[in-house]
C-alpha cells in the first residue's frame, strides 16, 4: 500500500540504525595494521560516542528529522511542493535547531506564492515562508538567504517600507550584492512616483504634466520637500549597483526613471528642470545601448562565436 501524500514511509529504528553504524566502523577499524592499535583504540572512544548519541532519544529525533528533510528536498526537485512542505514541516518539528530545513521550509511556502494574489490562502504562503525567515534570524541575525527572502516577499506584497528595512539590512550583511542596491532603488523610485502621482492628481494634473505656472509653485515645492531625499537616495544604490555589475541595464532605466521625477522637483529652476531631463533621455539610451551589446553578446555565444561578414551589395 502506498504512504499517503506528504507521509513519508516509516524509517528504521535509530537503534538500528546504530548497530549498522558500529559494524561499518569496526569493519573499517578491523582493516587497520597491528601497531596502529593504540590510534584505532582512541577512535574507538569517539565511535562509541556517535552510536550513544544515536541511541539516545534527542539523536534518534534529529536522524528522523534529516530523514525528513532528505525526503523534502527530494519532493522539492520533483516540483511536488505540497509534499515537501510537509517533509521540510516535519523536519523542523523534530529538530527546531536544524536551520537548513527551516530555509528549505520558507523556500518551498515561496515557491508556492503567487505575487498579486490577495487570495487568503496565498497571503499566508508568503507569512508563513516570513515566519521561517525570521525563525532563522533569531539564532542567526546575519544570514543573508533569509534578509533578502523577507525583503523579496514584503516587496511583493507592496509592504514596500518593511521590504527596504530587510534589504538595508542585507547590505548590512552582504555589502556585494548589486541586486540589492538596485531593488531599494526601485523601491525609492515607487514611493516617489506614487507620492507624486497623487500631489498631481489632487491639482488635476497627469503624472507627467510639467508645472510652469504661478500656481504650480507651491506644489513643486511640497513634492520636493516630501522626495528629494528618497529620490537621491534612489539615485545612490543605482550608482551602486552598477559599479558592481557591468551594463545592468535594469538600473539604467530606473535612473532614468527617477531623473524625470527629479525634473518635477525644480519648477523655479528652469535650467535644472531641462538637466534633469537631459540626464533622464541619456540614461535611457545607456540602458538600450547596454541591452544591444547584451543580446549581441548572446547571439555570438549562441552561434559559437562566428560572426558571419555582411554582404557588401555595392560590388
Amino acid at each position: 500500500m502506498a504512504p499517503e501524500r506528504g507521509v513519508a514511509p516509516p524509517a528504521r529504528p535509530c537503534g538500528t540504525m546504530a548497530v549498522l553504524f558500529l559494524r561499518w566502523v569496526f569493519k573499517i577499524l578491523n582493516s587497520g595494521k597491528e601497531h596502529e592499535l593504540m590510534n584505532r583504540s582512541a577512535r574507538l572512544v569517539a565511535v562509541f560516542a556517535v552510536a550513544a548519541a544515536l541511541l539516545s532519544a534527542t539523536g534518534c529525533q534529529m536522524l528522523k528529522a534529516r530523514d525528513q528533510l532528505n525526503k523534502g528536498v527530494q519532493a522539492y526537485k520533483s516540483a511536488n511542493y505540497e509534499q515537501a512542505i510537509d517533509h521540510f514541516r516535519n523536519a523542523v518539528r523534530l529538530d527546531p535547531q536544524l536551520k537548513v530545513a527551516k530555509l528549505y521550509l520558507a523556500t518551498a511556502y515561496t515557491s508556492q506564492y503567487v505575487p498579486g494574489v490577495e487570495t487568503k490562502e496565498n497571503i499566508a504562503m508568503a507569512e508563513q515562508a516570513v515566519e521561517q525567515y525570521k525563525a532563522v534570524l533569531g539564532d542567526d541575525s546575519q544570514n543573508v538567504t533569509s534578509l533578502k527572502g523577507i525583503a523579496y516577499l514584503y516587496m511583493q506584497m507592496k509592504r514596500f517600507d518593511e521590504a527596504r528595512e530587510y534589504y538595508k539590512k542585507s547590505i548590512a550583511a552582504d555589502p556585494n550584492d548589486p541586486d540589492v542596491y538596485y531593488s531599494i532603488g526601485v523601491l525609492d523610485w515607487t514611493a516617489v512616483y506614487k507620492d507624486t502621482a497623487d500631489r498631481k492628481r489632487k491639482e488635476g494634473l497627469q503624472i507627467d504634466d510639467e508645472m510652469k505656472g504661478k500656481r504650480d509653485i507651491k506644489l513643486c515645492a511640497d513634492i520636493k520637500a516630501a522626495n528629494e531625499n528618497r529620490a537621491d537616495e534612489g539615485l545612490s544604490m543605482l550608482q551602486n549597483a552598477m559599479q558592481k555589475r557591468q551594463d545592468y541595464d535594469d538600473a539604467m532605466v530606473y535612473v532614468n526613471l527617477i531623473y524625470l521625477r527629479k525634473a518635477d522637483m525644480e519648477c523655479s529652476d528652469p535650467e535644472v528642470r531641462a538637466q534633469d531631463r537631459k540626464m533622464s533621455e541619456e540614461w535611457s539610451n545607456k540602458a538600450m545601448d547596454a541591452r544591444k551589446r547584451k543580446q549581441e553578446a548572446a547571439a555570438k555565444k549562441s552561434t559559437g562565436g562566428i560572426v558571419l561578414d555582411t554582404p557588401d551589395t555595392k560590388k
